[in-house]
């Protein structure tokens, strides 16, 4: 565990050296500017077709989109959060997972069901409709884990998102999790996640809700909600040096044990 933790450090730092190189590619769309060098018109790339490769699944709702950025919740820290994170899965374990190809899924699409793991950016601007919330309750019962990141109370708000959630499994009871949870140590041994301070909102505590199985915690976790947080922030800035290595490398560790904990329960 002590080598894999090495590891970690020695490919995330590699790969920020690696990849700050790159120049800027007016063909992708992007540029870095303003505080945290957002990036904003980026083309929506075709699904890959479907292998049994792992491959980051990013969930979206309304209406599709050719183009993202800002104004579009679901989209942000796409493409290059999940990139980085899939280039770090693949080198410390051996799940092997598309490097750099993401697949956007609806709710209502049935190719979600192909994936066991998705993941869902800014939930705190959720709106579902009926045959939305549907479809994602029959993924999440049929064996699906959902990963909700990058909200807090002054975006979207738990509120909001938990009102949403209402409506995809009624009756719906959200868990505090500390480091006591099997998800914190399916992987790599993370005691204290509590620790990994918000890349901004540093006023806000961060907490990691859980959602399981028939509202029992005894029962397999369906979804974890990182609320007041934002790890993908971390994964996609990782080669720009603007985030601390110590927290990237923790942002990191903590979606590895989500995907080995959805691929194994």
């Amino acid at each position: 565990m002590k080598r894999a933790v090495v590891v970690l450090v020695l490919v995330a730092s590699a790969s920020a050296l690696a990849l700050a190189q790159r120049p800027f590619d007016a063909a992708r769309g992007w540029s870095f500017g303003g505080a945290q060098g957002r990036r904003y018109g980026i083309p929506v790339m075709p699904n890959p077709k479907y292998d049994g490769q792992f491959t980051f699944a990013r969930l979206r709702w309304g209406p599709e989109f050719r183009v993202v950025g800002q104004s579009v919740p679901w989209s942000h820290d796409y493409p290059d959060g999940e990139h980085h994170f899939m280039q770090i899965l693949n080198e410390i374990t051996l799940v092997h997972p598309k490097i750099t190809e993401t697949s956007i899924i609806g709710l209502t699409d049935p190719a979600l069901f192909k994936y066991p793991v998705a993941y869902m950016c800014e939930p705190g601007f959720l709106q579902v409709n009926d045959q939305e919330a549907a479809a994602f309750r029959a993924y999440l019962e049929k064996g699906g884990f959902v990963i909700f990141d990058d909200f807090a109370e002054n975006r979207g708000g738990w509120y909001a998102f938990s009102s949403q959630m209402q409506r995809v499994i009624p009756g719906a009871r959200w868990v505090e999790l500390d480091g006591r949870h099997q998800i914190f140590h399916s992987f790599f041994e993370i005691d204290r996640p509590l620790d990994l301070i918000p890349p901004y909102d540093q006023q806000y505590k961060p907490i990691y809700y859980g959602l399981f199985e028939g509202n029992d915690p005894a029962r397999r976790l369906m979804a974890i909600a990182n609320f007041n947080n934002d790890i993908s922030e971390y994964w996609e800035f990782a080669p720009t040096g603007f985030m601390p290595v110590f927290e990237t490398n923790e942002a990191y560790k903590l979606g590895i044990n989500y995907v080995m904990y959805g691929l194994t329960h």
